[in-house]
């Protein structure tokens, strides 16, 4: 569920069902793709979420690779930790956890004005036994677990020291660390300080040092109550702080955008009252990049999500991570590398895509004059005479297929010289992945021709002279982050872009399927029916002009359809990860990528009068998509900047 279809599709529906629904439904259904076989596949495939070190830090000796953590709320249950883990998070809150079970006596109210969930009960939860039975099990990810404790409505502070030991000491083989969340508004300063720190020295005595013990500091309290609070409990002595995130209404908890006033407040009044080396986790309100990078800014050491992902969409931790490395390159902490010299790699890729479009600009010239190739006549021992007197229109039936293949190597050809000078020449692994995959495809798919028995010479020196370079492009290495950050506000222009990357996924998915489709015919039945009533024939009236004659057209049919699975899975695989605010070369490329196939494919197709609306009707429906992707895409993929408030 990656931000363009959320925004598109599935947040509409989503926002029409009551508010606990649509979360149920929503994690039980991310739940079960995890689980399933390919699930995880599937959700890393749309998600891409890659491993970037310079983003990895430690919490009190816990590995924390991303700044981003999960709220607990959002996922009480832990039913889609697994799939969420895949989305860029660095640690997952679990809680709070209760001693003893707490129902919430109201449901969960959604405000989509305010941007905000209302929470009646803001303790709510499954209790400690529950819990600790759901954390026995596989949880399916490696990330650090950070479990909130809390203590029973209405306890005394010995009742509460006591419940929150023992739920410590219970949870203790299962968490990375401990959020202590002590503060009761019944008790003065003094008091609550005072818990604090025994609850401090007493699981230190008693877990030892291993686990990191960070303050729960409430959002809700005044910065006068937060002063005095955190003054007396020697905030040096703990591994760190964790604003909360929720602030109090009439009705209960507000979590959202409401409350991201009050913890850029409080996590600037934190830093000055702790200094500059205790670690401070920020919750409270981040619903865009820009968000986060204030509260960073402002002091905190991580941002901990919670209603941003119902708002924003699933890809937010992942346009967080990216805005934190361009916020470190604009800063100057972040250097940028040398580019590999021409030769290490990329140069071959960009060889290669040149060939790929001088090629097909060839292969379209004979298509559109000769038609058929010596080697081809003496394969089918006819001359180009006898053919055209067989069939008047078989020579024009075997020029579409060959020039919306000379097209397609065009589009092609751009796209693998575009993703190799911007991409993989600065490392970017999305743009070697896109390579890679279209690579293997489109060469493999040469044994298509093979399928019918004709070995076309010229298509084979061709791959052997292309081969070579594509396995040398792929030693570039593809590590480096990357180093144009994303939109950091959620926007018009944003979410516009949203629908655009919903157009292009569709096209590139179409295209797949289409490609597969017509490889298959090519391989099997060679014809559709629209192919024979233009020609005014059948399979057997050909085979009686000559035996070798469709085992020919099968050629072309199954090399185009392995040419547009190639060309498709590379737009596919950039539609889905490339697409970046102010990334103008990629628009450029689906652009120009895209205009050698469709202008081919319907400038053959009209002038030799095979124009039968259904024939042609997935070609009006990727074009449209490509248009509409193009147009909506442009604001975006245009606009420079970071688009920061």
């Amino acid at each position: 569920m990656p931000d363009w279809s959320y925004q598109t599709l599935f947040r509409p529906v989503l926002f029409r069902l009551p508010s606990e629904a649509a979360r149920d439904f929503t994690l039980h259904s991310m739940g079960l793709i995890s689980r399933l076989p390919g699930g995880p596949f599937l959700i890393r495939t749309l998600g891409h979420m890659e491993a970037w070190p310079v983003l990895a830090s430690e919490l009190a000796g816990v590995a924390i690779p991303y700044p981003v953590g999960l709220g607990g709320t959002l996922d009480p249950n832990g039913t889609a930790h697994k799939a969420m883990s895949a989305f860029g998070f660095g640690f997952i809150e679990i809680g709070p956890v209760t001693p003893e079970p707490i129902a919430a006596k109201r449901r969960i109210q959604r405000e989509p004005e305010a941007e905000a969930i209302v929470y009646p009960e803001p303790y709510a939860n499954a209790g400690l036994a529950e819990t600790v039975r759901r954390l026995g099990r596989k949880q399916g990810h490696r990330l650090p677990l950070f479990v909130r404790t809390r203590h029973m409505p209405g306890s005394s502070r010995e009742a509460a020291c006591a419940q929150q030991l023992g739920s410590m000491q219970a949870l203790a083989p299962y968490a990375g660390g401990f959020y202590i969340d002590a503060y009761d508004e019944a008790w003065s300063a003094e008091q609550n300080a005072e818990l604090a720190d025994r609850l401090r020295r007493e699981v230190r005595e008693r877990l030892g040092p291993d686990k990191p013990l960070l303050l729960y500091v409430p959002l809700d309290l005044t910065e006068q109550q937060m002063e005095a609070f955190v003054g007396q409990v020697r905030p040096a002595e703990w591994d760190g702080i964790v604003l909360g995130e929720a602030i109090r209404s009439e009705e209960g908890a507000v979590v959202g955008k409401p409350a991201f006033a009050a913890s850029l407040a409080r996590v600037g009044r934190l830093r000055r009252l702790c200094g500059r080396g205790l670690t401070i986790i920020a919750s409270g309100g981040v619903h865009d990049p820009q968000d986060a990078i204030d509260l960073l800014e402002a002091g905190a050491t991580y941002v901990q999500l919670h209603s941003g992902l119902v708002y924003a969409g699933p890809g937010l931790p992942k346009r967080i991570n990216e805005a934190v490395i361009s916020r470190r390159i604009q800063q100057g902490s972040l250097p940028e590398a040398a580019l590999p010299p021409f030769w290490s790699g990329w140069g071959w890729m960009c060889l290669l895509g040149i060939g790929m479009v001088i090629g097909g600009m060839l292969a379209w010239l004979i298509a559109a004059t000769d038609v058929v190739l010596p080697y081809d006549l003496a394969f089918l021992g006819l001359s180009r005479g006898e053919l055209a007197e067989a069939n008047a229109r078989l020579l024009g039936f075997m020029s579409h297929d060959r020039i919306t293949l000379a097209g397609t190597m065009i589009s092609i050809g751009i796209l693998y010289f575009q993703l190799a000078w911007h991409g993989l020449r600065r490392r970017q692994h999305w743009a070697k992945t896109a390579l890679m995959t279209s690579g293997l495809v489109g060469f493999s798919s040469f044994f298509l021709y093979l399928g019918y028995g004709y070995f076309d010479p010229l298509h084979a020196a061709a791959a052997a002279v292309l081969l070579p370079m594509f396995v040398l492009s792929m030693r570039t290495a593809a590590d480096a982050p990357p180093r144009d950050g994303p939109s950091r506000i959620n926007d018009r222009i944003w979410l516009r872009a949203q629908w655009g990357q919903l157009m292009l996924v569709s096209l590139g998915i179409a295209l797949a399927i289409g490609g597969v489709v017509i490889a298959g015919v090519g391989v099997t039945g060679v014809f559709v029916p629209q192919d024979l009533q233009y020609l005014c024939t059948s399979p057997a009236m050909l085979d009686a002009i000559n035996e070798r004659l469709v085992p020919l057209i099968a050629h072309d049919r199954a090399g185009f359809g392995g040419a547009l699975f190639s060309d498709a899975l590379a737009l596919l695989i950039m539609a889905l990860w490339g697409i970046n605010e102010g990334r103008r070369w990629l628009w450029w490329t689906f652009l120009l990528g895209g205009l050698p196939g469709f202008a081919a494919g319907f400038s053959v197709h009209y002038q030799i009068g095979y124009t039968d609306f259904i024939h042609l009707l997935p070609a009006y429906f990727a074009f449209a998509l490509y248009m509409a992707g193009l147009a909506l895409l442009y604001p975006y993929m245009m606009r420079r900047g970071t688009g920061a408030r």
